[in-house]
């Protein structure tokens, strides 16, 4: 419990921000209503419980800290060694969920080494519509110190695996705050079909292939490009419900093109095209929306700057749905990148793509070619209308 009216604050935003959470997740998956109910009921617990408790918290003075007795250090040396060869994914958690420590198979199971793993939210590692679920179970762990069991998914580097969670509290007497250890393990059900199923074969991560895939994107758009300026296609227009499907068809998912008409004002944006997964019920949201009112691509209109996400950390970038919840989340999100479409008289518009957490994420190669086919459409736009 908050020990003094900063934490009791703090405490109150971060319970607010899980519950809004949580409501966007009921509203955009209204069929996962079980798991996210289970959530709430546990946010409700707290909240009770805080309210029941605040004020004795807020009129009580600080307790006084008291000297712990640590271990030697060779039993830890024992220690750290027995929790790094456990055959059992295990990963302890700050109490804001930022991963302290990890073993060996638990990295493995993550797509990573625990040097890179270490200090990285592990709710970065979770399928983007299951995170709200599992900020909320961590909250009530580390609050109310009753252990918690539950569904999950996990979602790295072009694959998705469904997992069952287990969290328990650790007091340790030389921590100033509770710890949570995390045991991953099969899940107890069945595997649902919530989610694309992974995509990308082992092939995926040879460099031969990464390049002759890239090149022949670049080529296509090349000639699609070259189409409208060559003598049979004078004069015609290009067509960026051509360029958007192309990408969408062989390097993304999704594929937004935002336009600047108005020089005097690069601010003034709007959204051209959106080019998705055929049938897809999110095309008509994902057009509707305000190139300007979300992080990407606002940023990159106005700064004229490329981003690029390899993993999705914040899925609120690209702005949110009309219930609240965001479009990232929404669309199954695993990676991002934006960049500027430069013309001769500077920033015409953005080019964003999405890729799904089935596939793998963008690396700086792919961002180097989608800025050079950026800059060849933002050449080939007609020139827009002074004032």
């Amino acid at each position: 419990m908050p020990e003094n009216l900063a934490d009791l604050q703090r405490e109150i935003a971060e319970l607010r921000e899980r519950i809004a959470a949580l409501r966007a997740t009921h509203t955009m998956y209204p069929d996962d209503a079980a798991g996210t109910a289970e959530a709430a009921l546990a946010e409700l617990g707290y909240a009770e419980q805080l309210l029941v408790d605040c004020g004795a918290q807020l009129t009580a003075d600080a307790e006084a800290a008291t000297p712990r007795r640590t271990g030697g250090e060779d039993e830890r040396s024992v220690l750290r060694a027995v929790f790094n060869e456990l055959s059992v994914p295990v990963v302890l958690l700050d109490h804001e969920g930022y991963i302290r420590r990890i073993n060996a198979i638990g990295a493995e199971r993550l797509g990573g080494l625990s040097g890179y793993l270490t200090g990285k939210p592990f709710s970065n590692f979770v399928d983007l519509r299951r995170r709200a679920a599992m900020r909320s179970w961590l909250a009530a762990v580390v609050r109310g110190g009753e252990p918690a069991s539950f569904e999950s998914r996990l979602a790295q580097r072009g694959w998705s695996e469904d997992v069952h969670l287990t969290l328990t509290r650790l007091d340790v007497p030389t921590e100033a705050h509770p710890i949570v250890l995390v045991v991953m393990s099969p899940p107890l059900a069945g595997p649902d079909d919530e989610g694309p199923a992974p995509l990308e074969s082992e092939v995926e991560d040879q460099v031969v292939v990464l390049a002759a895939r890239r090149l022949d994107v670049l080529t296509r758009m090349t000639r699609l490009l070259l189409t409208g300026a060559g003598p049979s296609g004078a004069g015609r227009p290009l067509a960026l419900d051509e360029a958007a499907a192309l990408l969408a068809d062989a390097y993304a998912d999704w594929v937004i093109i935002d336009l600047c008409d108005h020089p005097a004002d690069a601010r003034r944006a709007r959204r051209a095209v959106v080019a998705g997964p055929r049938g897809d019920a999110h095309r008509d949201l994902v057009a509707s929306l305000d190139p300007l009112r979300s992080e990407v691509p606002r940023d990159v209109l106005t700064g004229g700057q490329s981003v690029l996400h390899q993993y999705i950390e914040d899925e609120s970038t690209l702005g949110y749905g009309d219930e609240g919840a965001p479009l990232l989340s929404a669309l199954g999100a695993g990676s991002l990148m934006s960049v500027p479409l430069k013309g001769s008289r500077g920033v015409r518009g953005a080019l964003t793509l999405i890729r799904r957490s089935n596939r793998g994420s963008f690396r700086l190669a792919d961002l180097g070619l989608i800025e050079e086919i950026g800059e060849h459409i933002g050449l080939a736009l007609p020139p827009r209308d002074p004032g």
